[in-house]
């Protein structure tokens, strides 16, 4: 297990926390007044959903190929930052530009579960 993957695991799945409950009672009239709830709770979900992949990262350099796993984390930890990022500011400010950063962010996040599938091609020795 890579304990270095795990704490940012953590530390991700606990942000999401934190995030989420000030986005449902900090920011409840800002998101209500921009319309913007929705885009707010689909930013938590994926973080927390990219939360929880991170800590299996860390499990799974015990058993699988680290180099892909570690590729998966940065791009997990990217994709988090310009999907769940750009939404977050979006539902707050209602800059819709930043719709366009997105999906830059779900395709950093799909190819993390593409490194993370490709580590399981060859096991450690």
């Amino acid at each position: 297990m890579d304990r270095g993957i795990l704490r940012i695991g953590g530390v991700m799945a606990i942000l999401t926390i934190v995030i989420g409950a000030f986005g449902a009672h900090g920011l409840q009239f800002v998101l209500e007044a921009n319309d913007s709830v929705a885009i707010f709770e689909t930013a938590v979900r994926y973080q927390g959903t990219h939360a929880l992949g991170i800590l299996i990262l860390g499990v799974m350099t015990a058993e699988f190929d680290r180099k892909w796993l570690k590729l998966a984390e940065v791009f997990f930890l990217t994709g988090i930052l310009f999907f769940s990022g750009s939404l977050y500011v979006l539902s707050v400010t209602g800059m819709k530009f930043l719709g366009a950063i997105t999906p830059i962010g779900g395709v950093c996040l799909i190819a993390g579960w593409v490194m993370m599938i490709t580590s399981l091609k060859k096991k450690k020795s």
